[in-house]
């Protein structure tokens, strides 16, 4: 394949221009330059824009990505932009709450850990069952695990002890 020029890379990804160039002065891309000073842009290039380009749909920011590029795809800086944006369905779902009841409506139905415990009591779960079902759900879906453990309005500290346990104890 013949290199591509800025233009054609940007056009090619959706990328504006003036975004591959900051990319650059980022330290994210680096194309090889033609005899002319040009930027030239390879198939590897190609898919490396086209992966900040996702990672950037995603809200990450250029830090996070440049970490993600340097250090290869390790789940920290995923987990935290996951982490951030469980934050922010958690503001908006306030703030939605908020509107409701200033329009005279009923919030959304939530469920805190105590009903949620009465539940699944309820439904014939012991400790040890609820134990269990956690384990799977952390080893199932360890992020829908812990999104669900917000929603019950859990603190940091008691999720990272309860998905702690259920890594633990295998399934």
């Amino acid at each position: 394949m013949t290199a591509l020029t800025i233009g054609q890379l940007a056009r090619r990804c959706g990328i504006s221009r003036s975004t591959l160039l900051y990319y650059e002065t980022q330290g994210l891309l680096a194309p090889a330059r033609n005899a002319a000073g040009y930027r030239r842009y390879s198939e590897p290039d190609v898919a490396r824009a086209e992966q900040i380009r996702a990672w950037r749909a995603t809200g990450m920011d250029v830090r996070a990505i440049a970490a993600l590029l340097r250090d290869g795809e390790n789940a920290g800086p995923i987990e935290h932009r996951l982490q951030e944006i469980a934050a922010d369905m958690a503001r908006l779902r306030e703030q939605q709450d908020v509107l409701l009841r200033l329009l005279g409506k009923t919030p959304l139905a939530s469920i805190d850990k105590a009903a949620w415990t009465a539940l699944l009591r309820a439904a014939g779960l012991d400790d040890a069952a609820m134990e269990r079902w956690h384990a799977l759900f952390e080893q199932q879906a360890p992020q829908a695990h812990e999104t669900f453990l917000r929603s019950l309005g859990l603190g940091a500290s008691e999720i990272e002890h309860i998905r702690s346990w259920s890594r633990r104890m295998g399934v």
